[in-house]
């Protein structure tokens, strides 16, 4: 009988040690999507295992930074992010970065976590805007936008009463 209890123990652990370093040897691949900016670059704003461990409280506290007190050119941007990581797609444009198999969707999706900046936020890379078009201005006939936030003609992806509760949250910070 103990014999047997043995066997079922090491029938179980070895299954468990198999899944434990396919799921490390998975997590522990690049960081960096092939054919972005980042690709090229020798490091982040911050070591790696600092950006995946604390990026929300970064670009939560910059965030504070940027919309309630009007500071601009911060460390830890979403736009910058977005910038650095976002796949080239080979038509002159970008991937968006919460994609099937991109930079913020394979982390995510891989840890299962909500992915919700890009509900608001732009998905890629967009040109810098004049003063004028962050103004809510058209500007040469370029659809303008504020900063990262989606296009004037996007249709929101929250109603208002999930983007008020949404802002509700973030005021509990």
């Amino acid at each position: 009988m103990q014999s047997s209890t043995g066997i079922l123990r090491a029938a179980g652990v070895i299954p468990a040690v198999v899944a434990a370093l396919f799921s490390m040897a998975v997590h522990s691949g690049s960081a960096v999507t092939p054919g972005s900016r980042a690709a090229g670059m020798e490091a982040c704003v911050a070591p790696t295992a600092e950006i995946r461990r604390y990026h929300m409280d970064y670009l939560k506290h910059d965030r504070i930074k940027v919309v309630r007190d009007g500071v601009r050119g911060v460390k830890y941007s979403l736009a910058e992010c977005v910038d650095c990581h976002a796949e080239q797609d080979g038509n002159g444009g970008y991937h968006p970065v919460n994609g099937d198999g991109q930079f913020c969707n394979k982390c995510h999706e891989y840890l299962a976590v909500s992915l919700t900046c890009f509900q608001c936020h732009s998905k890629k890379p967009e040109q810098k805007r004049s003063a004028a078009s962050l103004s809510g201005e058209k500007n040469a006939g370029q659809s303008s936008l504020f900063g990262l936030l989606m296009k004037f003609d996007e249709a929101p992806a929250l109603s208002a009463e999930e983007m008020a509760q949404l802002h509700a949250i973030s005021r509990e910070d």
